[in-house]
């Protein structure tokens, strides 16, 4: 590693830093409303789903209005389907015909993506699935190998166009790494992932690289739940707003998660040292939905008071017992009290530091401090219906760095 290189800690600090990013799914599949699998799911004929193209020209578009309302919601960084599984391009591609640009809207949305997230001081991230649905060589590699070679190379030429011609990129969010009929390290070998990476790398020597090529690079990144990876790696849970197949636009989706499920998958992400990647699915005119908008703006504002909770949290060695979970940051501790005791008292298990103060975050009163039995520590003097409906936060400030007993 050169000494310009920079190592894998400082290529992620930024990233622990954030801890919230928002992911957008759109594209073509947007004007059919019934997610972004529709063409694989509804077999739609490759020509027939390409006549979209002709229909996909968004006026109301407006990548500042998305970078204003990630700001709102708290969010540090976007993730943007530069192209999904259906081959379009939302970008200027020299390989393909299958874009923004050379179809009826005429524009680079990712160039204009880009800009407004430069603009808003938000980092960028690109989400490109290798799969194409268009190559019968991904079904059946064996009968079609042209084929197959050709949607390799495309992908290449496509990634190596997306860290060139659009200025430093903070995320690659690859997708779409599977590939029928091959398992384990066969995958990284379909792809050339080790050489498509090594080429990202050398184009972006601060980018952060998440695992679905088929190698481990940077980031884990569980789907739909929020589990944690061992201390030291990165990871990120992505997660819809709206039922599992809500990820691009669906016009009648029924199943949106409260504004307290949010904050609690957010808070539970930090309290294991990861981040929270949430998904929107704007409409095919490119605005977001007011239900959508509705809860992000609601974390911002939970944010506004709390985040300090969440921001470059590390992982508490106590925990909060059945109230809720906790986080950490240098000698503070932040119990997240989901489940509001009903006379106004909160226990704490198993802290070994002295406690200096106990403050609500969203009240700013004091909470009583006792020591009990058996590594018990009482907070005591609290209202008895919780300051905040969705998660109340009370720092604590410690005597040094949290330590369990």
């Amino acid at each position: 590693m050169s000494a310009q290189t920079p190592t894998y800690e400082e290529r992620i600090k930024w990233f622990h830093e954030a801890r919230f990013g928002i992911f957008v799914h759109w594209g073509l599949y947007s004007i059919l409303g019934r997610g972004e699998w529709v063409m694989h799911l509804e077999r739609i004929p490759v020509d027939e789903y390409a006549r979209l193209a002709r229909r996909f020209n968004p006026k109301k578009f407006d990548a500042d209005a998305w970078a204003s309302l990630a700001k709102e919601a708290g969010a540090k960084y976007m993730v943007f389907t530069t192209r999904h599984h259906d081959g379009f391009c939302l970008f200027d591609s020299k390989v393909s015909d299958f874009t923004s640009v050379k179809s009826a809207a005429k524009r680079d949305f990712v160039a204009e993506y880009v800009q407004a997230l430069r603009k808003a001081g938000l980092k960028i991230g690109f989400y490109y699935s290798l799969l194409d649905w268009r190559f019968p060589g991904y079904f059946d590699q064996k009968a079609h190998p042209e084929s197959a070679k050709a949607l390799v190379e495309q992908a290449h030429a496509q990634v190596k166009e997306l860290m060139t011609n659009y200025g430093k990129i903070d995320i690659l969010w690859y997708d779409g790494g599977w590939v029928p009929g091959i398992q384990g390290e066969e995958v990284a070998d379909f792809w050339r992932s080790r050489e498509l990476n090594a080429m990202v790398r050398e184009l972006q020597p601060h980018i952060l690289i998440n695992n679905r090529s088929g190698v481990p690079e940077d980031l884990d990144t569980p789907e739909q739940h929020v589990t944690a990876s061992a201390p030291g790696r990165g990871w990120e849970t992505c997660m819809t707003i709206g039922d599992q197949w809500g990820w691009g636009y669906i016009h009648n989706n029924p199943n949106f998660k409260t504004v307290c499920q949010l904050i609690q998958y957010l808070v539970t992400a930090a309290a294991g040292e990861g981040n929270y990647l949430l998904n929107v699915g704007p409409k095919p005119d490119g605005t977001i939905r007011k239900e959508e908008v509705e809860r992000l703006k609601a974390i911002g504002r939970w944010l506004s008071v709390n985040g300090e909770s969440i921001y470059g949290s590390e992982r508490c060695p106590f925990g909060a017992g059945i109230v809720g979970l906790t986080t950490a940051k240098g000698n503070n501790a932040y119990i997240h009290v989901f489940r509001w005791p009903k006379q106004g008292e909160i226990t704490i298990p198993g802290i070994k530091n002295k406690i200096e103060s106990a403050t609500v975050l969203a009240t700013g009163q004091q909470a009583r401090i006792e020591t009990g039995s058996n590594c018990r520590t009482f907070l005591k003097g609290l209202p008895k219906r919780p300051p905040d409906p969705y998660d109340t936060v009370i720092k604590l400030v410690l005597d040094g760095k949290p330590e369990a007993c």
